[in-house]
């Protein structure tokens, strides 16, 4: 990133030296303060605007350099100024306090303020702070206000996108530490890097959403207009300080966040599904859906891979359970994982599809592509919203169908909403044995209501008997996952589809979550409890060398095994 009118580095040759350590910028500092107690009094430091003062040191500090032969870069140099002209300002304020009879100040601010001026309490020097970071935030907020239009007015925007990110924060640090000190805003180093940071995100990442995106422990982000924006932790809701400009600035990152995907968001078409770089999944409905200002929904990418064996430890499931998924993936059962939002569906679904052959071709369908299967033949397909003149629409169903043509082993769908459904259960139907998708359901009785009823939107005239029929001959098990109050999420219910009697499904429950009370700390305390009844697809198991696993994990005494 250079500054308009250059064609090099602003550091000139500095620009490639190394860094002082902040132990070297510490002894020249002491260097410099002592060189400039030997050339001014107090006094005469009070007497200086900070402009003078800052170049005083500036003069004293090239003088030390030129003494010991050395070189430190431009940042470093700045900040070694900064330090200096703060020490030197509060030592003029405590005595200065002394001769009036008062307390010496302990916040830092300048020799010559201004009504712009921001005050500073230094925490590198231990000023105490007691409203949990508030006041700094507030702080950094006005100085990011100020001090911005003056640094972009000093960007090359071309040049500035080409550059690495670390690359242009230390030259934005550089561009940044010029701007505080013409504006007379004085921030100490943290906060002077920190401020750099956040005007590095709004150029180039997500602006204030940029710190919520690298917390780990941050599942969900819920922008909810400008002024509101909440987080899940744990499974649990809460309100963040994190603040934008205006509805402006919100939907000038949802346009950011969109076009990286090739999509759109504005009034003719508001509501869009997309994804960030990282794969965490983004939902964005804007004005005039949205009245209180666009709303942006973040479900992020588990940096963490997420295994069976990692819920069995999280107790998301049991050992027994885990080993009954194992062999229900292993031997190709068509598996459908039902839920409510937020319950750990796609988790769930991620975890089951590590254990998938690496021989096999998989293909993913998607509306918004967020599964992250590990297998090295895998063809990751997603759905294309229709353009401005209304054309190109690719829908999930017309995936499907192109997918059948694409020789899969198995075809794993991202969520089952709609007509698609009907596709989904020919596929599975058709030798695509182990294909795996997702739906919201509150039960597993529920979930084969809703997918009948999502057959029936596919246009097709079929008798309730034909397609529950299919529905039975298409899925072998269900999946029920749920967020608890507790705000963990269990598997409360596996359940196998037996056939058909008469015009019913019949089903059987292998596992269920039964809750038995609450724990001090507040989670649930309950276990999962096996039915010890024979599963339907034990035959199944066996021709996949499976069925003694299956049968120990389900509990199931000798005789039941030799049957």
């Amino acid at each position: 990133m250079l500054e308009q009118g250059d064609t090099d580095s602003p550091d000139g040759d500095a620009a490639a030296e190394t860094p002082s350590s902040d132990v070297q910028q510490g002894t020249l500092a002491e260097r410099v303060r002592g060189r400039i107690g030997d050339t001014l009094t107090l006094d005469e430091v009070a007497a200086m605007s900070r402009r003078e003062l800052a170049k005083q040191i500036g003069t004293c500090l090239d003088t030390v350099m030129s003494e010991d032969g050395g070189s430190i870069d431009l940042l470093s140099q700045r900040n070694v100024v900064t330090d200096v002209l703060n020490g030197l300002v509060q030592e003029t304020q405590a005595a200065k306090a002394q001769q009036d009879g008062g307390e010496p100040q302990t916040a830092v601010a300048a020799a010559a303020g201004g009504p712009d001026q921001l005050e500073v309490a230094d925490e590198e020097e231990g000023a105490p702070v007691n409203d949990g970071g508030r006041s700094k935030r507030n702080r950094l907020r006005k100085a990011k206000t100020d001090v911005q239009p003056f640094v972009m007015e000093r960007i090359d925007v071309s040049v500035a996108s080409s550059l690495e990110p670390d690359e242009l924060e230390r030259q934005i640090g550089e561009i940044v530490a010029e701007v505080l000190v013409e504006r007379k805003v004085q921030l100490n180093r943290a906060e002077q890097k920190q401020l750099v940071r956040l005007l590095v995100n709004d150029m180039l990442g997500l602006g204030p959403l940029e710190p919520l995106l690298a917390d780990e422990s941050i599942t969900d982000i819920m922008v909810n207009g400008p002024k509101q924006v909440y987080v899940e932790r744990g499974g649990k809701l809460e309100v963040t300080d994190v603040e934008f400009r205006d509805n402006a600035h919100v939907m000038n990152i949802a346009t950011r966040i969109v076009t990286r995907v090739g999509r759109r968001i504005d009034e003719s078409s508001p509501l869009v599904d997309a994804r960030l770089e990282d794969g965490s999944r983004v939902n964005i409905i804007a004005p005039p859906l949205a009245i209180d200002g666009t709303s942006i929904s973040i479900r992020k990418f588990a940096k963490k891979k997420i295994t069976l064996e990692v819920m069995t430890r999280q107790n998301n499931i049991s050992e027994a359970l885990a080993q009954v998924l194992k062999v229900a993936s292993r031997c190709r059962l068509n598996v459908l994982i039902s839920g409510g939002t937020g319950s750990g569906k796609t988790t769930l679904l991620n975890a089951m599809s590590r254990l998938i052959d690496h021989g096999e071709r998989v293909v993913t369908i998607e509306d918004a592509a967020e599964l992250q299967l590990q297998q090295p033949h895998v063809v990751r397909l997603e759905t294309r919203p229709p353009s401005l003149e209304g054309l190109g629409e690719i829908t999930m169903r017309d995936l499907v169908k192109n997918a059948l043509r694409m020789r899969p082993d198995r075809i794993i769908m991202g969520e089952v909403r709609g007509a698609e459904a009907m596709d989904m259960l020919q596929a599975m139907n058709t030798g695509h044995d182990g294909s795996m998708c997702t739906l919201h359901a509150n039960s597993p009785r529920e979930a084969l209501t809703r997918l009948e009823n999502m057959v029936a939107m596919s246009g097709f005239k079929l008798p309730p008997k034909a397609v529950r029929t299919q529905i039975a001959d298409a899925v072998h098990l269900i999946v029920q996952i749920s967020r608890m109050r507790d705000g963990m999420r269990r598997i409360n219910k596996v359940t196998e589809i037996i056939g058909m009697e008469g015009d019913v499904i019949t089903t059987q429950d292998l596992f269920s979550f039964e809750f038995q009370g609450e724990a001090n700390d507040g989670k649930l305390v309950g276990k999962f409890h096996s039915s010890g009844l024979r599963p339907n697809f034990t035959t199944r198991a066996e021709y996949f060398n499976l069925g003694d696993k299956l049968l120990e994990a389900m509990g199931c005494s000798g005789l039941e095994r030799g049957r």
